[in-house]
């Protein structure tokens, strides 16, 4: 069922409401996947209800048969675990319980999803009239079949509540979302294409692979064209992660368990086509002391106290014969001579794989106020010893008074500047973009800050003559002093006036 945006908003802000009523009566850390869970299960239900009534007009006697929903992406739900069995129990004393045995059912029936699903919503921690009314919403609100329409507005809902969530859960929300802008910058100027294979190390909830595949389908009208490798360290985060891929039909590898991606490399042949990721900013204390040989420092071994050039140097690694990276590190690692990475960044440098530096405006975070930038890290460049520059940091606008966000036209103008440049035809706009060769870069000790190369913006003429400029400046500045020495006057007479300044 197709559905306006205007819905869908109303429809989110329903399930944010329903997540704000949770919070007086759970854990903090427990409502965010209450949500998140019930999301999941009513998608994969209506997916199996639609298969189910197709199976059966086929009158073939197929439809108990597992095999007829695996090979179309879709998950088996058995009889007790779907959602009109669920929404019939919804007020209920027992609707808790009757939620936790359909994950625990489907669990059973998909191994993909083993230890995956929520099951907390027996918790006499859960007001289960609230629970009962979240339900009624999912119920009753939304035809979630298996459409195009519906897995984009579910999967809208879900990353609405993520983005919410880490928001106000703060730094640990940050943990597993990076700002759906900066993901389509990423996306927009890597350009993913069909049947490529894009790979995230620190994978989040799994934002870059949503907005890869939405990339594909709008330049190709296929979806799930796509072969997902990731990999996250957090138990909760790498669930969320898979269930976000189950609700956007996206088959993805994230291994059979949460691991670090430093001492236990889930996918180790593996060479991406495209790799995408928002590592952990400054990352100290990672184990290098443990992995002091390992295969992926080629460049250098990077330090203990900061992980920023065992992510770089990892994601090289992986990197297959022409591809391609994008991913967003703290601004100290664009000048940092500590410990050796000055050196680390000076060999990947001159191994002509920088392809771009992207400074972004502060606020974009909803967990982190530094300021950041992103990478482009190519092999097989295009322009052979050149590297763009960009100063994005004056780009977008306030959505409120504590975040920045791009615009749609913000994102195409630094997918465009990119593109002009590999294509041999950028015009350099002085403040804004610069092209800088290898010796260049040398030439400012390896030191990639974009405003080293794109200066400072030119500034419209000024077309008063300077003797009126300086004689209505200098006008100016007299009626200011004049209201100088009446404040000062006034504030003096009220003073006296209350017995302070009398001697």
């Amino acid at each position: 069922m197709a559905t306006s945006n205007n819905a869908n908003i109303g429809f989110e802000k329903q399930i944010w409401d329903a997540a704000c009523v949770l919070w007086g009566h759970i854990p903090a850390a427990e409502y965010r996947k209450v949500i998140v869970g019930l999301i999941f299960l009513r998608y994969i239900s209506g997916a199996f209800e639609k298969r189910y009534q197709e199976l059966v007009a086929e009158g073939d006697g197929f439809e108990n048969d597992r095999d007829a929903y695996a090979e179309d992406n879709i998950f088996f739900v058995p009889e007790n675990a779907r959602w009109s069995k669920i929404s019939a129990a919804a007020h209920t004393p027992e609707i808790g319980t009757v939620i936790d045995e359909a994950m625990r059912a489907i669990e059973a029936e998909n191994s993909t999803l083993k230890n995956v699903l929520p099951k907390n919503y027996a918790s006499p921690d859960l007001d289960k009239r609230v629970l009962g009314e979240v339900v009624d919403l999912f119920t009753n609100n939304i035809n979630m079949d298996d459409t195009d329409e519906s897995k984009d507005l579910l999967g809208r809902t879900y990353e609405f509540c993520i983005a919410h969530f880490a928001e106000y859960e703060g730094v640990k929300g940050g943990e597993f979302y990076t700002p759906s802008s900066i993901v389509k910058t990423i996306v927009s100027i890597l350009k993913p294409f069909s049947n490529c294979r894009v790979y995230d190390p620190c994978c989040g909830s799994g934002g870059m692979f949503v907005q890869s595949a939405k990339f594909i389908q709008s330049h190709s009208d296929k979806r799930g064209e796509i072969s997902v490798y990731g990999q996250e360290s957090n138990a909760d985060t790498w669930k969320m992660a898979k269930m976000n891929m189950a609700i956007r039909g996206i088959d993805a590898n994230f291994g059979q368990y949460h691991a670090d991606t430093f001492f236990d490399d889930l996918h180790p042949t593996l060479k991406a086509d495209f790799i995408m990721a928002n590592p952990p900013f400054n990352l100290s204390n990672w184990g290098a002391d443990k992995l002091r040989d390992d295969v992926r420092w080629k460049f250098g071994t990077p330090p203990s106290g900061n992980a920023n050039y065992a992510w770089i140097q990892h994601m090289i690694h992986h990197l297959a014969p022409n591809g391609k990276i994008g991913l967003v590190l703290a601004n100290g690692a664009l000048s940092t001579q500590s410990s050796g990475e000055g050196e680390i960044r000076k060999n990947i440098i001159e191994n002509d794989l920088v392809e771009g530096i992207v400074a972004l405006p502060t606020q974009l975070f909803y967990s982190v106020t530094i300021p950041v930038t992103l990478w482009f890290i190519t092999k097989n460049k295009k322009q052979k010893g050149k590297t763009l520059f960009i100063d994005a940091r004056k780009m977008g606008y306030m959505v409120d008074r504590k975040h920045r966000d791009f615009t749609d036209e913000d994102i195409q103008k630094l997918a465009e500047t990119f593109e002009a440049f590999q294509n041999g035809n950028l015009e350099e706009v002085k403040g804004f973009s610069a092209i800088a060769t290898i010796q260049d870069i040398e030439k400012q000790d390896y030191i990639l800050t974009p405003g080293r190369y794109v200066g400072i913006e030119e500034q419209e003429e000024d077309s008063e003559p300077f003797e009126e400029k300086m004689t209505r400046l200098t006008s100016e500045l007299y009626e200011m002093f004049d209201k100088s020495h009446e404040l000062e006057a006034e504030i003096r007479r009220k003073l006296g006036a209350i017995g302070y300044g009398n001697e």
